[in-house]
C-alpha cells in the first residue's frame, strides 16, 4: 500500500512519524513538497520518498493525504483533477467539504474528510472521520490505521457534524491551553514564580485528564467526588457557576463551529 502526502508540514510529519512507529514502511510513503530544503530534510529525517510536484509519479499511490492549508487546497490539487482512478483521497483541511473537493478533482468521490488535532504531534491526538459512501470498508480500515497511528479515532455519521468536530476537538487544545494560562496567571498573582505556577497548572490538568480517561465514571461524578460541601473546591466552582462557565464554553464552541461552516462556504464558492 502506497501513501502520498500532499504537503510536508507539521501534521503530515506527525502522521508519518506515527505511521513509521506503527510499522509502516518508509519506502511506501511519499511526500509532495515544493520546497527543496524541506524535501531534503524529510528524506534525511524519516527516509521517505519526495516529489516536487503532484505529478504522475506522486499519484502512483493508493492513498493521497491532502495536508495543505484550506486556502491553498484548490490550487494545490488542480494537477490531480481528472487523473485519479482508484486512490482514496483523505483531507485533513478544516472546513472544506467533500462535495467541493470532489468537484475540484473532476467529480471524484472516493474521499474521506478528517480532523486531527495538535496532540497528534506527540501521538496523543483524537481524529474525527467521515467517509463518502463510495469508500469501501476495507479502505476505511486503512485510513483508520493511518490516523490511529497518532491517537484515537472516531467515525462521524454525518458530514454536517464535522464542523462540530473541528470546534470541539480540532480547536479544543487551544481552549485547554487558555485554561492553563488562566491557572498560571492566578498562581503568579498569588505569589508563585511563573515556572512554579506553570508546573502546578499543567500537572493538574494533565493528571485530571488522565484520571478522567482511565475512569468508567463521568467527569461530573469525578468533579463531585473532589467537591466537599463548604470546602475550597466548592467555593471556586461557585464562582465559575456565577460566570456561567458551561454556557460560556458552549457558546465558544458554537462560534467555532459556525466559523467552520462559514469557512466551508467561502472556500467552496465558485
Amino acid at each position: 500500500m502506497k501513501i502520498c502526502f500532499l504537503g510536508g508540514g507539521n501534521m503530515a510529519s506527525a502522521l508519518i512519524g506515527g505511521m513509521l512507529a506503527k510499522g509502516f514502511a518508509a519506502s511506501d510513503i511519499a511526500v509532495v513538497e515544493r520546497d527543496e530544503t524541506s524535501r531534503a530534510r524529510l528524506t534525511e529525517r524519516v527516509g521517505v520518498q519526495t516529489h516536487a510536484a503532484l505529478d504522475a509519479a506522486a499519484l502512483d499511490c493508493d492513498v493521497l493525504v491532502l495536508a495543505v492549508k484550506p486556502q491553498q487546497m484548490r490550487e494545490a490539487i488542480a494537477p490531480a483533477a481528472g487523473k485519479l482512478t482508484h486512490q482514496v483521497v483523505v483531507s485533513i483541511a478544516a472546513g472544506l467539504r467533500l462535495g467541493d473537493l470532489a468537484r475540484w478533482l473532476g467529480n471524484y468521490s472516493r474521499l474521506v474528510r478528517c480532523m486531527p488535532n495538535t496532540p497528534a504531534l506527540i501521538g496523543a491526538g483524537v481524529t474525527g472521520l467521515f467517509a463518502d459512501p463510495s469508500v469501501s470498508a476495507e479502505a476505511r480500515d486503512i485510513i483508520e490505521r493511518i490516523l490511529a497511528s497518532v491517537g484515537q479515532t472516531v467515525w462521524i455519521d454525518s458530514e454536517a457534524q464535522m464542523d462540530a468536530v473541528t470546534a470541539l476537538s480540532g480547536s479544543g487544545p487551544a481552549y485547554v491551553f487558555h485554561f492553563i494560562e488562566a491557572m498560571e496567571a492566578a498562581g503568579v498573582s498569588m505569589g508563585f514564580d511563573t515556572d512554579t505556577a506553570r508546573k502546578l497548572a499543567i500537572g493538574t490538568v494533565l493528571g485530571a485528564a488522565q484520571l478522567a480517561a482511565g475512569s468508567d465514571e463521568s467527569p461530573a461524578v469525578l468533579r463531585e467526588r473532589v467537591t466537599s460541601k463548604g470546602g475550597t473546591t466548592a467555593a471556586a466552582l461557585a464562582v465559575m457557576a456565577e460566570g456561567d462557565l458551561i454556557g460560556l464554553v458552549g457558546r465558544a464552541i458554537d462560534a467555532a463551529a459556525a466559523r467552520g461552516k462559514a469557512l466551508g462556504d467561502e472556500l467552496g464558492a465558485d
